[in-house]
């Protein structure tokens, strides 16, 4: 039987970083400009924390590192959707930090990584994709701002879809690119366009991606 709390998540994911289309992570490559920066979010299709009902929620996280993520020194902000209950709030924290999923899986992974953790908002978080027109958004009013849109041909304008495999990947298997403009005023600042985009499916538990 685990040690971990029995959870789940399942749903959208999106993430915007400050690196070229792609991102050298992917690749056990440096950043492309030296630091790490980033905004992601998810809507939370289905899920739970042990009896508590997750379903129907968005989160959005800001991160900053100095270097590679796995350089660590890193800082995070976590944006709570307003709706979520008391308890709710506290089981997605709990998840985001990653002490309730083995070291090798994802949100643990990223949670070594951060020595600096922000204050948590809870307010109102938007968060949608669209794969099949390469299209998301992360939206905190007031204060983060994030959409992703096709790559386009520099020559004829057209749409250039791109899909990255990780069969061994810890946060996805698989994710669509596309290009990023995102700006953020909360404790981690951040703006940039024409960057990386990724649109996946989130399928994450205590032993990191659920493959089902």
């Amino acid at each position: 039987m685990s040690e971990h709390v029995d959870w789940r998540l399942r749903g959208a994911g999106v993430d915007l970083c400050n690196c070229d289309y792609g991102c050298p992570c992917q690749f056990n490559a440096l950043p492309s400009h030296g630091t790490c920066e980033a905004a992601v979010g998810y809507h939370i299709e289905e899920g739970h924390f042990g009896d508590v009902a997750l379903a129907g929620l968005n989160v959005a996280c800001t991160f900053f590192w100095p270097g590679a993520v796995h350089e660590g020194h890193g800082q995070c902000q976590a944006f709570i959707d307003e709706r979520a209950t008391a308890a709710q709030r506290q089981a997605l924290l709990t998840i985001l930090s990653g002490q309730e999923q083995v070291p090798t899986a994802f949100f643990a992974i990223f949670a070594s990584t951060v020595e600096t953790m922000h204050e948590p908002q809870f307010v109102p978080v938007e968060v949608s994709t669209d794969r099949a027109a390469l299209t998301a958004t992360i939206r905190v009013p007031g204060v983060l701002d994030g959409y992703a849109e096709p790559i386009r041909n520099p020559v004829d304008g057209s749409v250039h879809r791109a899909r990255l495999l990780l069969p061994d990947g810890f946060e996805f298997a698989e994710t669509d690119c596309a290009s990023a403009t995102f700006n953020c005023s909360g404790a981690i600042r951040l703006n940039y366009a024409g960057r990386n985009a990724m649109l996946y499916d989130l399928h994450m538990g205590p032993n990191g991606i659920i493959h089902a």
